[in-house]
């Protein structure tokens, strides 16, 4: 399942959204089939030239900053235990970091 602003793959779920002060693209995967269950998320600022934070939830307190889209997707894949290719993207997310 994809729209804008979601998309779902191997168990993963992914949701963007945008606050007053961040574009945030939040995962969840699923436990069970799956593995073990956990979230993570990527925050920039409003205007999207910021540096990208990793979070372990939307809501969740700054783990790192990186420059580039793919060595933050790099984290979250280790937050959640999966290669960071088979994260889905929504596609209003897709430039991030750029």
């Amino acid at each position: 399942m994809t729209d804008d602003r979601t998309a779902t793959a191997n168990g993963i779920r992914a949701t963007y959204e945008e606050t007053e002060t961040e574009r945030i693209l939040a995962f969840e995967r699923d436990a069970g089939d799956y593995g073990t269950g956990g979230t993570a998320a990527v925050a920039q600022n409003r205007e999207g030239y910021a540096m990208l934070k990793v979070r372990p939830a939307a809501d969740g307190d700054e783990l790192e900053r990186y420059y580039g889209f793919e060595m933050a997707l790099d984290h979250v894949g280790e937050l959640l235990g999966v290669s960071p290719h088979d994260l889905p993207i929504p596609a209003a997310a897709e430039d991030m970091g750029m």
